[in-house]
């Protein structure tokens, strides 16, 4: 299987991933081909090597037209792009032509943007407007980026922790703190990397492709690395170069994760009680749940009560073994995970139809 997976040493945003594609190998006149197919004008796509603290890499720019010379798709005025809604944005994604999957990768996108737009204002995802997210320049960052991830047979995303940066950053609305609340909220359940650069690292744009498309990890997956590529930024930092790297590769077998294993011993509990431990952990999104009998001090018998567990439901499988057991502490570890690629199927028998899981091991 054929994954990515985004290095964000120094953040990321729309252009450092368009950047980062175009780098790693996708021509630049298919991105500008695809993009044609949403019918909007007023702008213009070009690439160039830059350099970001002394290492090369590709800066993508999006040139946006004065409104006298922009021209607008049918039934949709491009030159107030500013105050574009998400039903605007959904209509000229769905009038284009486009593959179907391209499509609906980049409505998700806008949608979970749309949806933290909201909270953060107070507002409903119809009311809300998009102003810098949904300028031309951060649809075609949106769309660009998942027409390149099918155009490069990309089947899986994963990202390394992301840095923030700190400080306040200028928007529409005045002053916001780094990151600001839109980014703050995508992140959420995300692991942050600390770095001490007083500027916004990660944009709205690019915490929700990743976000959206993607899957956080602490360290890479293991992988056979075919390209790389280097997206700049705007900025040339001295100290971090202003890059965002990917990996574009092979996994060793069909699925590679990490995880998390959670367990405590218990002494002075029923197995009845246990029983409904388990079920609670599994209701808390564990992955598996098991007991282990053991002995314990003073010779007494006890049980070591394990779940095998995403980031995601970490603190609500903790939240189990506080609540539901009598434990006083836990020990959790990272471990990895291989998984076979699973198909469930039926087949014929005498005594009927028969469903059955398949598992099949795919190496290179």
């Amino acid at each position: 299987m054929k994954i990515a997976y985004f290095d964000c040493f120094s953040g990321i945003s729309g252009d450092m991933t368009l950047g980062a594609f175009v780098d790693a190998g996708l021509d630049i006149n298919v991105l500008q081909e695809q993009l044609a197919r949403l019918h909007i004008h007023g702008y213009a796509l070009s690439a160039e090597k830059v350099k970001r603290a002394g290492i090369s890499g590709t800066k993508v720019h999006v040139t946006i037209s004065s409104p006298h010379t922009s021209a607008s798709a049918p039934h949709h005025d491009h030159r107030h792009h500013a105050h574009l809604r998400l039903s605007d944005i959904r209509a000229i994604i769905e009038k284009s032509t486009l593959h179907h999957t391209v499509k609906d990768d980049s409505i998700k996108i806008f949608q979970r943007l749309a949806m933290v737009e909201a909270k953060v204002h107070n507002s409903t995802v119809e009311e809300v407007h998009f102003h810098e997210v949904g300028a031309i320049d951060s649809i075609i960052d949106i769309v660009g980026s998942v027409i390149a991830i099918r155009h490069l047979g990309i089947e899986k995303i994963y990202f390394s922790p992301v840095p923030t940066g700190y400080g306040y950053t200028t928007c529409e609305h005045g002053s916001f703190p780094v990151p600001p609340p839109a980014t703050a909220e995508l992140l959420k359940n995300q692991l942050l990397k600390s770095v001490n650069i007083e500027k916004e690292l990660t944009t709205p744009t690019g915490a929700a492709i990743i976000t959206t498309l993607g899957e956080g990890l602490r360290t890479n997956p293991e992988m056979k690395v075919i390209q790389i590529g280097y997206g700049a930024g705007s900025n040339d930092n001295p100290n971090i170069p202003n890059l965002l790297r990917v990996f574009i590769g092979e996994t060793m077998c069909q699925e590679s994760d990490e995880m998390w294993i959670v367990e405590t011993n218990i002494d002075n509990m029923t197995g009845e009680i246990l029983g409904y431990v388990m079920d609670k952990l599994f209701d808390a999104g564990a992955a598996d749940a098991y007991f282990t009998p053991i002995q314990m001090k003073k010779g007494r018998p006890g049980t070591i009560v394990s779940a095998i567990v995403s980031e995601l439901h970490l603190p609500s499988v903790e939240s189990v073994l506080f609540n539901e057991t009598t434990t006083f502490g836990v020990r959790k570890y990272k471990v990895l995970r291989k998984i076979l690629a699973r198909e469930m199927t039926e087949f014929d028998s005498s005594l009927g139809k028969i469903k059955v899981k398949i598992g099949s091991l795919t190496t290179i």
